[in-house]
């Protein structure tokens, strides 16, 4: 079931690349982001009582529970919103694959999770499949900074990193759902005072496929993709959970081809037979 949940995760969370995409064709990145959390939280408040379910508090945790939404949603989004504005969504979907390198890093030395040959093997040549992806695509219209955009990606997966680690020591206490709900309040908070900077763009009309697209973000990936990341990473070690993430870029990558038109080849293909054949042996390579 945990790797059921991771898999749907990583299915989701693609196909929010194009959603991003999408939105940000009518609305400013900072509207998009904040009405993203918005949903999400009023979804949580639907089912408040929930959110509050089986808790068990340990003195001190309020820091571990800020640490891990000020990593995710908070600084990510930032990073994440103004990549997907300079590169494809494919590429900022392959970039994604850097996460489980620092995921097991960050988990031996903070977890002290132990890492087989196997893994480390499997990481280095899921990272050979994704720049051979790189090298693979080629620029659109929608990417007028693939460098700078992909240099923010990266940024995005050092935050998501840090996520992941105070996500392990938090799920031992907390059920998924209830730090699903925290990221969302959090977020909501923490991206409404930015609504009003000079340089956000507030929206004076609806538009139906962006605005479509926010509730979607709000509702599916923040409320879905989230807990279903959260359920797994509470019945995984950190580092065979961020492994999944390598198989983001090749859903990535076919959804920008159907569904924006991205450039996608056949060489693609082969470069993700690498990415899936890492990822096998990073999941068979723990301990």
């Amino acid at each position: 079931m945990a790797s059921f949940a991771l898999l749907l995760a990583v299915i989701l969370w693609s196909s929010s690349f194009i959603a991003l995409k999408i939105a940000f064709r009518a609305y400013d990145p900072m509207v998009v982001i904040f009405g993203r959390m918005l949903v999400g939280s009023l979804c949580f408040l639907a089912v408040g009582r929930r959110v509050t379910e089986a808790l068990h508090y340990r003195r001190g945790d309020y820091k571990l529970i800020l640490l891990m939404a000020f990593c995710e949603p908070c600084l990510y989004f930032i990073f994440e919103a103004k990549a997907v504005e300079n590169t494809t969504a494919s590429q900022a979907g392959m970039i994604t694959a850097l996460l489980p390198i620092l995921v097991m890093v960050a988990a031996t030395v903070i977890l002290k999770e132990r890492i087989r040959f196997k893994s480390w093997l499997g990481s280095v040549i899921a990272i050979a499949g994704v720049c051979w992806l790189t090298l693979e695509s080629t620029p659109s219209m929608d990417a007028p900074n693939p460098l700078f955009g992909n240099f923010l990606e990266f940024l995005a997966m050092v935050c998501a990193a840090g996520y992941t680690i105070s996500l392990k020591s938090l799920t031992e206490r907390y059920s998924p759902f209830f730090l699903t709900a925290m990221q969302a309040f959090i977020g909501c908070i923490f991206y409404f005072p930015l609504l009003f900077l000079p340089s956000t763009r507030l929206p004076d009309q609806w538009h139906v496929g962006p605005g479509i697209a926010v509730i979607y973000l709000g509702a599916v990936i923040t409320l879905g993709a989230y807990g279903l990341y959260n359920y797994g990473v509470k019945h995984l070690p950190a580092n065979v959970a961020a492994s999944y993430i390598n198989l983001i870029p090749i859903f990535a990558a076919i959804m920008g081809w159907l569904i924006l038109g991205e450039t996608f080849t056949v060489w693609q293909l082969f470069a993700g037979v690498f990415i899936i054949g890492g990822v096998y042996l990073t999941q068979n390579g723990h301990q």
